[in-house]
């Protein structure tokens, strides 16, 4: 199996050192926890896959969706608050053109300067991401990881909190280095003017007034008590008045809050959480709090405190007139001296209907006594018992002796009609007896006070109605409308106080809906929605921050300060789009390698490419016939051996292990250097041997690659430095030192230091090469099985990239006689196609195969003599073929394109997504097609 050639290899490797039996034991621990760490990871994988990624169609992101950020562990917090703040366009645009010059940066030496510089770089990054990436969800751990740190707390509550006004001081400090890097803009904070303002706190005491003005950023609300934002407000601007114990008159002491100045992005922080002293505990106020969309701040500034003034005196009169109403109305509501009350209108209808009812003579309990007997055992049996002994003494013996006659009866109990009044009963009480004239009076009073009580119920209603009325339109005047502040997010916590879950709805100003950012989900929503979860008092979920911004200032929802709405990558500066080109090129990278390990999984077991042609290639299916079954050895296996048994991160552990005594000894940075310098030394030394095509040494890293066309030192410094950074790497609390230690060094190099386009340029080499190889392969493949047809077109292909990469450079690319040698085989088989095949098939394989491959051959100026030969041939078997009756009508078409291609535009088919394996895989299939050629049978890979 690969596994136990490639540990012979590196037993073979570790023999040539003197320290060969103890680094072979560290490698091999190295390596059984790396595969047991990563056999559990695959596993979380799969569990995850199945609620998050279940393809890879799962993880692209569908036009311009907006990106979800991935939860890491337990930083939905995270995601719900950077959400809100990226789809603020004015904040998000501050972060992308966040730049510091090389004077302030070296400045800079303070550990608070260096971690906010850090976590802007990764915010930078993350938003950058979050606008052009190709991805679903992005990752935040980079930037997760520097704020961890930060919080000192258990609670969810205060976790956001602090996280989010921790968030505020490290953006306004890292903005502060920055205004201070321009002479003129030093008081200046773009943070500061967006979140924060003032607010003056008045106290008038003995006749005296007290002014202090203070900043905020996100401003506190209690919840219990309130029943609006309004009150909300109100109730924190005001403080009651207290009266003076010392005084003989009522001396006020009361506080009042004004804002002085409003910032731009207004956040309001609702209280939920409370301690409860009994407990020991926090717990969560669940109680309803409704808000609006719209909001005007006019009433709470200090500049209109004279009309707020005497806005809440008509306020407090309006309001004492309608509690007296209230409580007017609840007496008759509620009417009655006794502990049970009733409505006054219901109790005279009550009392007019017994009025009214026929009299009766009869005494109720006469009624109920010869009704059918109950059991003994029943409890009402007593009760009845003793009504029919009262019964007995007052009508005589008679009655003395059906009570006994019915006592020797059998009881029989019936228990829906035991307690049914006789038919002749009325169903109500009744008077005994009254006159027609007392009747009359009795009902015209009581009709008359009933149509009173109605009447004057009605008009206290709509007094109240009226009250109600003025009291909401109290301060809808255009006077105090002057200040309106739309909603743009609500965070939402669904939970208890020591746990729960975030998310937030945000609203889309470009279209004009609400937006729900739930981790990596984001779906369309509806104020409906949004109400239900957010304002509390139905469920467990309830909004714990409310985000307004200023409605009047439209350059707060424009991507551009000239008000222009920019999308995607245009609204990104030039270094960050690099950075996500690259970014994009190493997800479709990962996608075609899970594709490229989804089709060998998939590869039925015991099927073998020994005795089986490859299946027919269409357009986008040729990585299938040309992969290598699996082997068997189950899924969490295969991916393992697909991850970590690779030469490069094989190379990587290794590294990491021939470093363990520096890392003991001086810690994670030293073992860093020592592990890079190890592998640096071995891949330098792999790219001085000489080798031949199924042993190169290229395919095996890309840094051998660089070394030997001699790329610069930074390109392959941190392409080396990026294979420490790989997750796989995280087996042991070494590993994982080492792996957090090159991202740290990998974070600072900055996207300025570093030329990415030329970084770039030589990773796409890199990969065209590789390519190259595979369009080899595959036509090496066809033509083993007599395909000349597709051969021809890999072949083609390979040679015109190939020729590409070598005009920078000899070993840019492929030997092209290699690839000449068999293009050239595959033309000479070619030209009998005519002859062999029908007349359709072998005009389809001139039109698409050999007439575009001949033409670009004739433009080849450094074409060999022996592929001019093979030409000539060709055109000169083609042109003998005219005599023949029924070829002559084809070939007549075909000849001249034959014969002279140099005005016709070269069409050929263009080639078949191809995915790039292993490269021990391409190695050993190229050797194994190459002998299975030179000795005329098939040759299975194994």
């Amino acid at each position: 199996p690969p596994k136990d050639e490639l540990q012979t290899a590196i037993e073979l490797s570790l023999q040539e050192s003197h320290k060969a039996q103890e680094e072979e034991r560290e490698f091999n621990r190295a390596l059984e926890a790396s595969a047991e760490e990563n056999a559990a990871r695959m596993k979380r994988k799969r569990c995850q896959a199945q609620s998050e990624m279940c393809s890879p169609a799962d993880w692209i992101r569908q036009d311009d969706w907006p990106v979800g950020i991935r939860n890491v562990g337990n930083t939905c917090w995270f995601s719900a608050v950077i959400q809100s703040l990226f789809h603020l366009p004015v904040f998000r645009r501050l972060v992308l053109s966040y730049h510091l010059s090389e004077r302030i940066l070296e400045k800079c030496k303070s550990h608070s300067d260096k971690r906010n510089i850090a976590f802007m770089q990764e915010l930078r990054c993350l938003f950058a991401l979050m606008v052009g990436s190709t991805r679903r969800f992005v990752d935040p751990s980079a930037a997760v990881e520097l704020l961890r740190d930060a919080f000192r707390t258990n609670e969810a509550q205060q976790d956001v909190s602090e996280f989010s006004h921790k968030l505020l001081d490290w953006l306004e400090d890292a903005f502060q280095l920055a205004a201070n890097d321009k002479v003129e803009d030093k008081q200046k904070n773009p943070m500061v003017q967006l979140f924060y303002g003032t607010f003056v706190t008045e106290r008038r005491h003995e006749g005296k007034t007290l002014c202090n003005i203070e900043q905020f950023g996100q401003y506190p609300l209690q919840v219990n008590g309130f029943n609006n934002l309004d009150e909300c407000l109100e109730g924190a601007m005001v403080e009651r008045e207290i009266e003076s114990l010392h005084s003989e008159h009522s001396v006020t002491s009361g506080r009042e809050r004004w804002f002085k100045k409003l910032p731009p992005v207004l956040t309001f922080e609702l209280s939920r959480f409370e301690f409860n002293t009994q407990l020991g505990r926090p717990e969560k106020i669940h109680k309803k709090l409704e808000f609006s969309q719209i909001i005007y701040m006019d009433r709470y500034l200090h500049k209109n405190i004279g009309q707020t003034h005497e806005r809440r005196g008509e306020v407090k009169k309006l309001k004492e007139q309608l509690a007296a109403l209230q409580q007017k109305l609840e007496c008759y509501k509620n009417y009655g001296s006794g502990p049970t009350k009733y409505p006054l209108a219901d109790m005279l209808q009550f009392v007019l209907e017994f009025s009214t009812t026929k009299p009766t003579c009869v005494s109720p309990a006469e009624d109920l006594g010869p009704a059918s007997p109950t059991p003994a055992s029943h409890p009402l049996s007593d009760l009845i018992s003793k009504d029919n002994r009262l019964s007995t003494q007052r009508t005589g013996e008679n009655s003395q002796s059906q009570s006994c006659e019915d006592s020797d009866r059998t009881p029989i109990y019936k228990p829906f009609t035991q307690c049914r009044l006789p038919v002749d009963c009325p169903p109500h009480p009744a008077p005994h007896s009254v006159t027609e004239e007392e009747l009359h009076f009795v009902k015209t009073c009581l009709q008359r006070w009933r149509t009173e009580v109605e009447n004057d119920i009605n008009e206290l209603k709509a007094s109240i109605d009226r009250l109600t009325q003025v009291l909401e339109g109290m301060y809808a005047d255009n006077c105090l409308c002057q200040a309106p502040y739309r909603l743009h997010a609500v965070l939402v916590h669904e939970g208890q106080a020591s746990a729960g879950h975030y998310w937030a709805y945000i609203y889309d100003h470009a279209n004009q809906r609400w937006m729900k950012y739930n981790d990596i989900s984001i779906t369309e929503s509806s104020w409906e929605e949004l109400e239900r979860d957010s304002f509390g008092g139905m469920t467990n979920a309830s909004a714990y921050c409310l985000m307004y911004i200023d409605d009047r200032l439209p350059n707060l929802i424009t991507d551009d300060e000239t008000g222009q709405v920019l999308h995607g990558m245009d609204s990104l500066p030039p270094v960050l789009r690099r950075y996500v080109h690259e970014d994009n090129r190493w997800f479709q990278q990962e996608l075609s390698e899970w594709e490229a390990q989804f089709c060998q999984t998939a590869t039925p077991q015991g099927e073998s490419t020994a005795s089986a042609e490859p299946p027919e290639l269409g357009p986008v299916d040729v990585p299938q016939a040309v992969v290598e079954p699996a082997p068997q050895s189950g899924p969490a296996d295969e991916e393992l051996d697909q991850m970590m048994l690779t030469p490069a991160m094989q190379g990587v552990i290794l590294a990491i292990a021939k470093a363990r005594h520096i890392f003991d000894k001086e810690g994670p940075e030293a073992g860093l250097i020592k592990a890079f310098h190890e592998e640096y030394s071995r891949l330098y030394e792999l790219s001085q041997e000489e080798t031949t095509p199924p042993e190169d040494a290229r395919l095996q890293h890309a840094l051998v690659y660089f070394f030997q066309n001699k790329a610069p030192n930074r390109i392959i410094e941190r392409t080396l430095l990026e294979q420490f950074t790989d997750r796989n790497l995280s087996f042991d609390e070494r590993a994982i030192s080492i792996m957090r230690e090159a991202r740290t060094k990998l974070r600072l190099i900055r996207p300025e230091d570093m030329d990415m386009d030329e970084y770039m340029q030589w990773q796409d080499d890199y990969r065209l090469f590789r390519t190259v190889f595979v369009y080899l392969l595959a036509g090496l493949e066809h033509y083993q099985y007599g395909k000349m047809r597709e051969a021809l077109i890999f072949l083609a292909h390979a040679y015109e990239t190939n020729a590409t990469l070598l005009k920078n450079g000899e070993k840019r690319g492929v030997d092209k006689s290699l690839i000449a040698v068999y293009r050239r085989k595959c033309l000479i088989v070619s030209k009998a196609a005519l002859e062999e095949t029908n007349v359709a098939e072998g005009t389809a394989i001139m039109d698409e195969a050999v007439i575009p491959c001949l033409h670009l051959m004739g433009r080849d100026s450094a074409l060999s003599r022996e592929d001019r030969d093979a030409m000539e041939s060709i055109r000169s078997h083609w042109c003998c073929c005219l005599g023949q009756d029924s070829l002559q009508v084809k070939l007549g078409e075909f000849l001249p394109r034959v014969l002279d291609g140099s005005s016709e535009t070269v069409v050929l088919k263009d080639p078949p997504n191809v995915h790039v394996s292993q490269a021990h895989d391409l190695c050993s299939r190229l050797a194994a097609v190459m002998e299975s050629i030179h000795s005329t049978s098939v040759v299975s890979v194994k």
